[in-house]
Order: C-alpha cells, then sequence, then structure tokens
C-alpha cells in the first residue's frame, strides 16, 4: 500500500478532522524514529498514518481498538510487521520490536505536543520548546488523556524523554501547516 492509498482510507473512515490531523502527526513522528533506528521510514509511516482507522467503530467497544483496524486492513498488502504494531499500539499484542513501541509510545506523546501548542499563546508548534513541554509534563492536570507513563516508554528505545519529546516535536514541525498549526 502506498502513502495515497492510505492517506485515502484514513480520509473515509475518520470523519473527525482532528483525528485525521493525529493520524498525520503520528505518521510524521513514525518516519523520524525510522530513520533514527534504520528502520523504512514508509512501513513505519503507514502504521502511523493507520493506527487510528477503527476509532469511529470502536470508541464504544475499546477494547476492539487496533484489532478492528487490523481486520480492515486485511485485504490490503500490508507487513505484518505494520499490523502487529497497530494492534499492539493498543496493548492486545505484545511491544516486540522497535516500531510497536515507537507506535506504542507516539500515539499519547502527539496528543501531549499539540495540546501544549494550542495552549502557547502564539498556537503554534513552532512557539513551544522542550522546557515548554518539560513543564507541561510534570502537570498532571495538563492534557490528561496523554498518558505519562506511556509516553516514557520511549526509554525502551533507548532515547531519555527530552530526547523523544524533540524528535516528535521536531517531526510534527515539518508537518506544521498540514495541522494547523
Amino acid at each position: 500500500m502506498n502513502r495515497t492509498e492510505a492517506l485515502k482510507l484514513v480520509n473515509q473512515h475518520l470523519e473527525n478532522p482532528n483525528m485525521v490531523k493525529h493520524c498525520l502527526a503520528v505518521e510524521a513522528c513514525m518516519r523520524a524514529l525510522a530513520t533514527r533506528f534504520d528502520g523504512d521510514p514508509h512501513t513505519w509511516g503507514l502504521a502511523g498514518l493507520l493506527h487510528d482507522l477503527d476509532y469511529a467503530f470502536t470508541a464504544d467497544d475499546p477494547d476492539r481498538h487496533g484489532i478492528q483496524t487490523t481486520e480492515m486492513l486485511a485485504d490490503y498488502d500490508l507487513s505484518a510487521d505494520i499490523l502487529h504494531a497497530i494492534k499492539a499500539h493498543n496493548g492486545k499484542a505484545g511491544l516486540d520490536s522497535l516500531m510497536d513501541i515507537a507506535l506504542y509510545t507516539t500515539d499519547p506523546t502527539t496528543g501531549f505536543i499539540i495540546a501544549c501548542a494550542l495552549m502557547h499563546p502564539d498556537r503554534k508548534l513552532a512557539a513551544i520548546d522542550l522546557r515548554f513541554m518539560q513543564k507541561r509534563f510534570n502537570a498532571k492536570a495538563f492534557a490528561r488523556g496523554a498518558g505519562r507513563e506511556q509516553m516514557a516508554e520511549c526509554r525502551r528505545l533507548n532515547m531519555n524523554l527530552d530526547e523523544f519529546l524533540n524528535t516528535c516535536l521536531d517531526a510534527m514541525t515539518g508537518i506544521a501547516a498540514e495541522l494547523g498549526l
């Protein structure tokens, strides 16, 4: 599957434009992490772009989230690694590879970074930096949905939290126009 086909599926199945932007943000981060770990940016990017394809269908059944996406993608030409990472991002399969761990940790991180940008007076990714994010990370009431423990699993990538946040921020800043930030 190429990126154009994947993006078409995302736009077909995710009616909420913010969910589409979330998937684009995760894709950008996954591509950056793939480059860092000598992975294939296309493969890792597809995992990020498609990971929440079932969101509209599983909102009331979170245990199916990820599993239903892999079922929806069964007839497409996608590697088993992509499908496994999609299942693993919601704890439905083990975190067996760097790609699995990257998707698991990146998913809440993009929401956290977007919340940081929206909180800043400029409402732009370019306006925030590591220090700004660090302060918000330690404020438990801020962006409660962004699981700090899940984000901190970046240590399993041999990255400290600061490196990980900067990598994701840089990747997302690269597509800031698409994200409207």
